[in-house]
């Protein structure tokens, strides 16, 4: 891996958001979070809008309320002062008590290591990562021999000791483990695979074999999934490195793990959008045409108020669903931009209401080969509604990719 050189700037900058100030009881960790266990994770997809109070307001609690002192990290964006203090300025609106800019970017060079900025994060009781590049924090915040720097490595402690860690889109994307996405579209994707490394274009599906910071590891992970059309390019990795599940998070919208990594782990859907789970166990890779398939993925869609439990693979719905009563008539014409915004869900959707269609297709715009994504309701697939007429989410929905 190749890391930018810079000279290293002041140790002694800090930048404290909205003018607040590290008070001296600081120095030590706060008792309020230590926990017999991690602090929860929030997964958030991307383009969080400031009025999510339900998300936002979520994560203040978690670390601590009016007591809350939270670090903001942002190597990941091309100007991380100013994204810093954008979030800032949001959490302090949230109720946070202090809001803190943890300076360390590729653009100084050694920053994670020092020891400064590692001692502000010990004081912290709460962490929230910036989007932007997830692969910025590789550089800035792991060594090339996949230790932590001297920043991380204060974060995972207070993380192990109860404090919650959020990350939005590329933050959200580097909490994960091995087999990390580093970027591409689903159409290459699917029909070239997937390729250990990063690269600076969208025609490759690239990952970073050796993952992001590990602290959530029960399946691979990928963010502003419907509005860029991720299903693609989120299965073809799965399947090129063995992994059974992803978890694809919505804008707007965060998937809040308690309990990560170990026999408790716990998820539930908090915001606007939705949450995909793809479970590949049962899926089946092969060849149609002289390219690459897949079949038997099972999706499920899961909204605002419905929980998971990944130990046991069982989704359990919120109190406002109720099942949908499905109408006389068939589903809507296939989609001819598979890949495109919200397509493949709203697709979905539609299929659940559709009780005369028992499946539904999608074809890619591109043509040199041209994908087909079948969706098909098997006697296990349920769908459920909030406003007691349109589907809202799913489980269990058979999803295959092959050309046609």
């Amino acid at each position: 891996m190749t890391r930018p050189r810079f000279l290293p700037l002041l140790t002694a900058l800090i930048v404290a958001l909205a003018g607040a100030a590290l008070p001296s009881s600081a120095a030590s960790a706060d008792p309020a979070v230590q926990s017999a266990g991690p602090g929860a994770v929030m997964l958030i997809g991307g383009a969080l809008d400031d009025d999510n109070s339900a998300v936002y307001g979520e994560f203040v609690r978690q670390a601590g309320g009016a007591a809350a002192r939270i670090g903001v990290l942002s190597a990941s964006s091309a100007s991380p002062h100013w994204s810093a203090n954008q979030v800032g300025k949001v959490l302090k609106r949230y109720g946070a008590a202090e809001v803190t800019w943890i300076p360390v970017n590729v653009k100084r060079d050694g920053s994670g290591d020092d020891p400064e900025y590692a001692a502000l994060a010990a004081s912290m009781t709460g962490f929230f990562f910036t989007g932007g590049d997830q692969f910025r924090y590789v550089q800035s915040m792991i060594h090339e021999d996949g230790s932590d720097g001297a920043v991380l490595a204060a974060i995972r402690q207070r993380f192990l000791a109860g404090a919650p860690v959020a990350g939005t889109s590329a933050g959200m994307q580097i909490l994960a483990g091995p087999d990390m996405i580093t970027g591409g579209l689903s159409y290459y994707g699917v029909r070239d695979g997937a390729q250990p490394g990063y690269f600076d274009t969208d025609e490759v599906l690239g990952y970073w074999p050796a993952g992001g910071f590990d602290l959530f590891t029960s399946g691979l992970v990928d963010t502003h999934f419907d509005a860029r059309g991720r299903t693609g390019r989120s299965i073809r990795l799965a399947a090129d490195t063995g992994h059974d599940r992803v978890y694809g998070v919505g804008e707007d919208t965060a998937l809040v793990v308690t309990g990560a990594g170990t026999a408790s782990e716990f998820a539930r859907v908090v915001g606007t959008n939705g949450v995909s789970i793809l479970d590949l166990r049962s899926a089946q890779v092969g060849q149609v045409g002289g390219h690459w398939s897949i079949s038997g993925v099972r999706w499920s869609y899961l909204t605002d108020g419905d929980a998971y439990d990944p130990g046991l693979w069982q989704v359990t719905k919120g109190a406002a669903s109720a099942p949908v009563v499905a109408g006389s008539r068939a589903a809507a014409p296939p989609t001819t931009d598979a890949f495109g915004p919200y397509a493949l869900r709203d697709a979905a959707l539609d299929l659940a209401a559709a009780g005369l269609s028992p499946s539904t297709t999608g074809t890619t715009t591109e043509t040199a080969p041209r994908f087909v994504v079948g969706l098909t309701k098997d006697p296990a697939f349920r769908a459920y509604t909030v406003d007691g007429a349109n589907p809202a989410s799913f489980t269990d929905l058979t999803v295959s990719i092959q050309t046609g």
